[in-house]
């Protein structure tokens, strides 16, 4: 599927809560905002459910065509994939975002 802005910039990323028991995977064309919407809980949904808003993985792309794709091939596997993910990137499990300036 083609969508409008398939030459934007985009990310994949992954998000879980202060535990790091539940893990939730989303794309977004603008990742700052994305993440803070997810921190003050803007929308209703899994994410805002189960406090997921500590950025653990995070992959950029040139088009939302990939980025969705990839969203797709990350929610299709296990829990242990997406651990080698995160580990490979992100090792400590820190919060990415706290590198951004949100607000």
């Amino acid at each position: 599927m083609n969508y409008k802005f398939r030459n934007e910039k985009s990310w994949v990323y992954i998000l879980t809560n202060r535990n790091n028991t539940v893990l939730y995977t989303g794309v977004t064309s603008n990742l700052q905002k994305r993440i803070y919407e997810h921190k003050i809980k803007i929308y209703e949904g899994f994410a805002a459910k189960y406090n997921c808003d500590k950025l653990v993985y995070v992959q950029e792309f040139t088009e939302i065509n990939q980025a969705i794709e990839y969203e797709k091939k990350i929610k299709g596997g296990n829990r242990a994939r997406k651990e080698k993910l995160i580990n490979n990137q992100n090792p400590d499990w820190n919060d990415l975002s706290e590198d951004m300036i949100l607000g």
